[in-house]
């Protein structure tokens, strides 16, 4: 499992992330809810070596993580989805899923597990990816990820500024990949009901601390909606 423990860091003076400590079990899809400026984001960065944590430890597999390059932390199994998506719009789909098995060496195709899991990938994959509507192009970010082949897919607020029937999608490919794939996902997300619908555990920041952490099943008697209101 991914253990974060006691992990703090700050921006100048700013202390952004307070002694945070949550566990992400194996196989499961833990989701990460809180307000805007809570410091999910952060968060991830720091989990996946993008920003340095003052202080504090995180371990994979019971492997420490704290003093690993990025790369080396995908090469240990995690793979992130950032939020904006941050593909590269002048590449194709297809040359931008093969960029995410580059931690493997040179791959010898995009695997058909990929487009099954989005179809329109497939479809689309000589079109250039700055020409993919907004939900498309996360579809093809989350397929990057998958391109690494991870034991872990970290996801930051994938829905934000999708539609509808691409959220379902995602969620139906999110799931999927844990129940069938024995995948386990951190899953970053202001959708309440995205997130009470997918979630096999929950956790909950509040002014860079963790407040509340749980069973999926119990959301709302826990007061979760609650918690994360404007």
């Amino acid at each position: 499992m991914l253990q974060v423990n006691v992990l703090n860091q700050f921006y100048g003076g700013s202390h952004i992330l307070r002694d945070v400590s949550f566990e992400v079990p194996h196989g499961k899809l833990t989701t990460l809810l809180g307000r805007n400026g809570v410091g999910k984001s952060t968060l991830l960065k720091c989990l996946m070596g993008v920003v340095p944590t003052r202080s504090g430890s995180v371990s994979w597999d019971g492997k420490a993580l704290e003093k690993k390059a990025p790369y080396e932390r995908v090469s240990a199994g995690l793979a992130y989805v950032p939020q904006g998506r941050e593909i590269f719009p002048r590449l194709t789909v297809e040359e931008n899923l093969l960029i995410g098995a580059a931690s493997r060496g040179k791959p010898a195709g995009v695997p058909d597990r990929i487009y099954e899991l989005f179809p329109v990938l497939r479809t689309m994959r000589q079109r250039r990816g700055g020409d993919l509507s907004g939900g498309q192009q996360q579809q093809l970010a989350i397929g990057r990820a998958l391109m690494s082949e991870p034991q872990l897919l970290i996801l930051d607020e994938p829905t934000e500024g999708i539609q509808p029937s691409i959220i379902q999608d995602i969620g139906r490919a999110l799931r999927l990949l844990v129940d069938e794939f024995g995948m386990t996902v951190l899953l970053v997300e202001q959708y309440y009901e995205f997130a009470r619908h997918l979630a096999d555990h929950y956790v909950v920041m509040s002014r860079g601390e963790v407040v509340a952490k749980g069973a999926g099943a119990t959301m709302e008697q826990d007061g979760v909606r609650e918690l994360i209101a404007v």
